[in-house]
């Protein structure tokens, strides 16, 4: 691998150019290209960062060594699979895909070609993650809550696999243990798809997890509770706030443990650029990302099963609500 690694951004919407921005500056990268279909987009980017532009991304087969593929979900099997075949890394915007099959098919084409594929699971490089893996050991019950006003853009796929894949990601990363069962409700509110959703996940290890998920919010809230044996961790992302509970060796007055309470507040970092970061260190030094296809598949496959679980609510919610329809008399 050359001292600097050849890299392109393929899709120039919203995320796209924070990514293209992240390659234009890291000093690993040598940024060639941005790709979207959309050539005036494309050339947009491009003159920002310096780069070249194009509308089709086959055009930059076998011309780059690394790529982050930021179009939708739909696309990305086609897309990353075409790099991997080519011989170049790919680090992909979650969720990996939307089959487990097309899931399975990257992870194969990237281990047959020893190359690094990574997923862009992004709360995983934030600096309260790694508070939180500092302090919490054995969580027994987990309860998270995910919530934003309503916007256009990720409302091509369900609340599932637009804000609580995020969730489903930490908390499966922090339990070390098989998902048992699933049980999720949820509703339509603006558009065609569940915009809130609430599911509760059970481990084999008897772990807990609550999970809410809503995009028709009237404010953005970001938090996560997590309880273990003797100790408490209730973490807010969006003010980077982490306050920690857990029992002391000294006795109360009233014979009960005593509680040690630490808090601590981080300055925020750019995840980002950690999380592009990592994928070119992990290309540069041919180790494992922080965040690999194994670990998106898992995710994804935890999200289908709240799917099925939402979409069995679904039809109970419009049974009830045909019966209660009256008769057409006309």
């Amino acid at each position: 691998m050359p001292s600097k690694i050849r890299t392109a951004t393929i899709g120039a919407g919203h995320f796209g150019r924070f990514h293209a921005q992240k390659y234009a500056k890291l000093e690993r990268s040598a940024l060639v290209a941005v790709c979207d279909t959309d050539l005036s987009r494309a050339e947009g980017l491009a003159g920002e960062v310096g780069c070249g532009a194009v509308a089709d991304y086959r055009e930059l087969l076998g011309q780059v060594d690394a790529v982050s593929v930021v179009v939708p979900t739909r696309e990305h099997k086609e897309v990353a699979l075409a790099f991997l075949e080519h011989g170049a890394h790919v680090l992909v915007e979650k969720p990996i895909t939307n089959t487990i099959e097309a899931a399975d098919e990257l992870i194969k084409a990237a281990q047959a070609r020893n190359l690094v594929l990574q997923v862009g699971h992004l709360e995983r490089f934030s600096a309260v993650r790694k508070a939180i893996d500092e302090t919490v050991s054995h969580p027994v019950y987990i309860e998270a809550n995910r919530i934003s006003p309503f916007r256009l853009r990720g409302t091509d796929v369900s609340i599932v696999l637009d804000l609580m894949i995020h969730d489903i990601d930490m908390v499966l990363s922090l339990v070390d243990a098989p998902l048992e069962s699933v049980d999720a409700v949820g509703a339509p509110v603006i558009s065609a798809m569940e915009d809130i959703a609430n599911s509760r996940i059970r481990f084999a290890n008897g772990c807990v997890a609550s999970i809410t998920a809503s995009r028709v919010s009237m404010k953005n809230e970001r938090k996560m509770r997590i309880f273990s044996p003797n100790a408490y961790v209730s973490v807010d992302f969006l003010s980077r706030k982490v306050m920690q509970a857990r029992k002391s060796g000294d006795k109360s007055a009233f014979g009960l443990p005593g509680i040690e309470v630490k808090e601590q507040e981080f300055v925020e970092g750019d995840s980002l650029e950690s999380e592009i970061d990592d994928f070119l260190t992990s290309i540069a030094e041919g180790r494992p990302p922080k965040v690999s296809g194994e670990d998106g598949r898992r995710a994804l496959a935890a999200a289908i099963m709240i799917g099925d679980s939402l979409e069995a609510h679904r039809a109970l919610v419009q049974k009830h609500l045909d019966l209660r329809s009256p008769p057409n008399t006309r």
